[in-house]
């Protein structure tokens, strides 16, 4: 199979990329620590887009034309996409095989969430520089891949992968009346064995990110957290750049690994 027209991202040119992470551990939570990004070899040729919204009519006899429709609600949006790999000038290289793995186990639980209590298959972000319209939080419905290209050695070294994401459904974002910040906070009932770290951990992919925690709730003393304890947990997007969550999270220890504040 020939490359994609669009050919191989160029110098200076915004690559689509699409970052994988652990689901939230509740229904209302934020994205968890990154599990792998895919970075697309070839920007995609187009982009499937859709959404819908639900309208009901009612029979009605005092109508001659029908009766007004009522609108009952939106749908998520959709995106259907292809991704092209090709490790063909590198024969012994796996990354294709590496990268098709990933995008499959889109469509498996995590290991965390089922420790978490709360099993779930990942969450992706497709982005793609400045086009907006895309960069919205979804999961995966359905990974199709097709290897068209092998190694001697029967290692697959090209492949196109077409990919169906559905967006995550929230709440139409309100304005905080006293700071005009977006309300982004969600509340978490401790459980014996939680610490701040791990915490930080399951929301920020980083349990170095406990002071963030701490600070939002007025907890001198990390140490001394009790089950049934309920935590306001800032979402990802509310840290500043300073505490922006790290690529490569380090799994947490049982408490946290600085000292109090």
């Amino acid at each position: 199979m020939a490359a994609p027209s669009g050919g191989r991202a160029a110098r200076g040119l915004s690559r689509a990329s699409l970052s994988i992470h652990q689901p939230p551990t509740d229904l209302g939570g934020s994205m968890g620590g990154a599990i792998g990004e895919v970075k697309f070899q070839f920007n995609p040729d187009q982009l499937r887009l859709s959404r819908s919204a639900d309208w009901h009519t009612e029979p009605a006899v005092a109508y001659t034309r029908g009766a007004p429709p009522k609108f009952t609600g939106s749908r998520p949006a959709a995106m259907e996409l292809e991704v092209f790999l090709d490790a063909s000038g590198t024969p012994s290289s796996t990354a294709v095989q590496s990268q098709v793995e990933l995008l499959l186990s889109c469509c498996e639980v995590t290991a965390q969430s089922v420790d978490s209590k709360a099993p779930s298959p990942p969450w992706v972000r497709f982005s793609w520089g400045s086009f907006s319209t895309v960069q919205f939080v979804a999961y995966v419905t359905n990974v199709a891949a097709t290897y068209t290209l092998f190694s001697p050695s029967g290692v697959p070294i090209r492949a196109t992968c077409s990919l169906s994401l559905t967006e995550v459904a929230s709440e139409t974002k309100k304005q905080n009346p006293t700071s005009g910040a977006l309300t982004a906070r969600r509340v978490h009932r401790t459980v014996a064995g939680d610490s701040l770290a791990s915490l930080a951990w399951r929301e920020y992919g980083d349990a170095t990110r406990w002071r963030v925690i701490a600070e939002a709730n007025g907890i001198d003393d990390p140490m001394r957290l009790r089950p049934g304890t309920e935590l306001l947990l800032p979402s990802a997007a509310e840290l500043p750049s300073s505490h922006a969550p790290h690529p490569s999270p380090v799994r947490p220890a049982s408490t946290p690994t600085e000292g109090a504040a």
